[in-house]
């Protein structure tokens, strides 16, 4: 049996309850897990595309009503006191669970005209929207969430902002005092939000490398950014004085650039994924 719940604000003990029951939300949304993307923060989805997350019940930002066994008569019924009160929906859709962020926006209370065998008058009523697609899908059978925005479902998965975190300050000044790097009139304070979230990824990437891989670096980052990113072959060093000279280097030692086989053409990768 299909249900809908909704999980209630500033309720921490019992913040579920049941909203409409033999009734989903969703048509079916067709997810193959194999054909998902692993998460990655400077990812670009394509149109069709899903990230994902398997193992999910594992991780310490899973929902405890996803970790035990569910039964709905364990929750009791929404009263009508509290629908303004609801945060996200959740609908039970055979085994998935389906979520959906809830935003004021999406309360409505509007006279319509209503258009069926004829046109009438319809009465405003609060009415709550439900969106095309859910904000995120958990497929019990393979213990994945699968969703297309995690800063769009970090509300409903308190944590999961972990995996999407911006480089620490300390952190920052630490991969700015990396030997290949001069600073001119740029310094910590100047590092944008993007550019923050790009240097934990590149500082994992350092992280993994050899010495021999680091030097390979250099005249690689040095050869495809020529006319974007000042090089001084004497020191070793790239001189970073603007924040788009610091997001070169990070796509470099991330290897975002490559050569088209055929046309021989230099581009930027501007979202990458792991093939087998």
């Amino acid at each position: 049996m299909n249900h809908v719940f909704a999980r209630v604000k500033n309720l921490p003990k019992k913040p579920f309850f049941r909203l409409i029951s033999d009734h989903t939300l969703y048509e079916d949304v067709n997810v193959s897990v194999a054909s998902c993307v692993a998460y990655s923060p400077d990812h670009n989805l394509d149109e069709d595309s899903w990230f994902k997350i398997e193992g999910f019940k594992d991780r310490d930002f899973c929902l405890n009503i996803l970790k035990n066994d569910f039964d709905t008569k364990d929750y009791d019924n929404l009263k009508k006191d509290k629908f303004s009160e609801i945060a996200y929906l959740l609908s039970l859709q055979g085994s998935d669970f389906y979520f959906q962020k809830v935003h004021p926006s999406l309360f409505i209370k509007r006279k319509s005209i209503i258009f069926g065998e004829v046109a009438k008058i319809e009465q405003p009523e609060n009415r709550l929207v439900i969106k095309p697609l859910p904000d995120a899908i958990y497929l019990k059978d393979s213990d994945t969430l699968v969703f297309r925005d995690l800063a769009g479902i970090a509300s409903i998965f308190k944590g999961i902002d972990v995996l999407f975190k911006e480089a620490t300050k300390e952190e920052v000044t630490n991969f700015l005092a990396e030997p290949f790097i001069n600073l001119k009139n740029y310094g910590v304070d100047d590092v944008s939000k993007p550019n923050r979230k790009r240097i934990g990824l590149a500082m994992t990437t350092l992280s993994t490398m050899t010495q021999e891989d680091r030097n390979s670096l250099i005249p690689y980052i040095s050869d495809y950014c020529n006319n974007t990113l000042n090089y001084d072959a004497a020191s070793g060093k790239f001189i970073i004085s603007k924040d788009d000279d610091l997001k070169q280097l990070v796509y470099g030692i991330e290897q975002r650039f490559y050569t088209t086989l055929i046309s021989k053409e230099k581009r930027l990768a501007n979202s990458v994924q792991a093939v087998a």
